[in-house]
């Protein structure tokens, strides 16, 4: 696989951030808003956190494109766990380890690949052909359930209710610590690390980068040294759950990215073979798009999950 391609200029007018940058290079403004979401793009020295922020003449920029990937996601016999479907969308109970749509370096074994034979190729076409039907995203680690588009029509109508962020979407995840208050609500900005474009970071409310992240959590049960708790989102944004998590100084236990798992349970993820972020999207309800009816779906905790706070409820005895 060819290596990325870097991009380097300065603005040239003022103006929007992919408005500028496509006019500064070959690339199309689509395809620089999403450079920008996946934290490819820095400007004047710190990564763009939005397409819409205002550049200055004469601002250096630095563009770092992906390698090139297949022009149309393939059909794959991947089996899937179906939540809800009828013709106008699907609810998929997703496992962990399964990324959701095809991108370097996962470009077959993904969801959209089981969805794509699974569906027939009948998919919403508004993302893309390599992200058909895809309306929201959960991460590859974190198992539970997404809704699908199958058309255009269902994809607009599930768009509107995240963006007005009427979704009803709740979270089982598993802390380090004891998060206190055993509940209350974090209301703090996400946006791209500085440090690690790959990475998510809390950033000051009044900031003009990043965007609005509000998660109510609550402690269902105290564990040792760890607690279970649930997470309502008001918005979906980017690793939410994980970021607002450890910004409060109870990370995820097993999560690579954000988390630092305490000595005293490090032998016992060890011995479970655990090693994601212990987070599951146990509930989903959405007004359906074309009948109106309400949906509401729930999905219990996988065995992994399970047996993890199993071992945290009797690792005393």
């Amino acid at each position: 696989m060819s290596a990325p391609e870097i991009i380097t200029g300065t603005i040239a007018a003022p103006a929007r951030l992919d408005k500028a940058l496509a006019e500064a290079t070959a690339l199309s403004r689509a395809r620089v808003q999403g450079l920008i979401e996946e934290g490819r793009v820095d400007v004047a020295g710190k990564t763009a956190s939005s397409a819409s922020m205002k550049v200055a003449a004469g601002t250096p920029f630095r563009i770092i494109v992906s390698a090139a990937m297949p022009a149309e996601a393939q059909g794959e016999d991947i089996p899937l766990a179906i939540a809800f479907e009828d013709r106008h969308l699907v609810v998929v109970d997703k496992a962990a380890g399964m990324v959701v749509h095809p991108a370097v370096g996962n470009i077959t074994g993904t969801l959209v690949n089981a969805l794509l034979h699974h569906c027939k190729g009948n998919l919403s076409g508004i993302n893309g052909v390599a992200r058909p039907g895809i309306v929201h995203r959960i991460d590859k680690d974190t198992s539970g359930l997404l809704v699908v588009a199958k058309s255009d029509a269902a994809h607009e109508g599930l768009a509107a209710q995240f963006a007005a962020h009427t979704v009803h979407r709740r979270y089982i995840a598993v802390t380090a610590g004891h998060p206190s208050p055993a509940s209350g609500t974090i209301n703090a900005r996400v946006g791209r690390s500085d440090a690690d474009r790959k990475k998510m970071t809390v950033l000051p409310n009044d900031s003009s980068r990043g965007k609005t992240a509000i998660t109510h959590y609550r402690t269902l049960e105290p564990l040792e040294a760890a607690a279970m708790i649930e997470c309502r989102l008001e918005t979906g944004r980017t690793h939410q759950v994980r970021v607002h998590c450890a910004s409060i100084g109870h990370s995820l236990l097993g999560d690579p990215a954000y988390g630092r798992t305490p000595k005293q349970l490090r032998p016992v993820l060890e011995r479970l073979g655990f090693a994601r972020q212990a987070l599951h999207a146990a509930e989903l309800g959405f007004q359906h798009p074309i009948t109106g009816e309400m949906v509401r779906l729930q999905s219990d905790l996988p065995p992994d999950m399970m047996e993890l706070i199993d071992q945290l409820r009797c690792s005393d005895r």
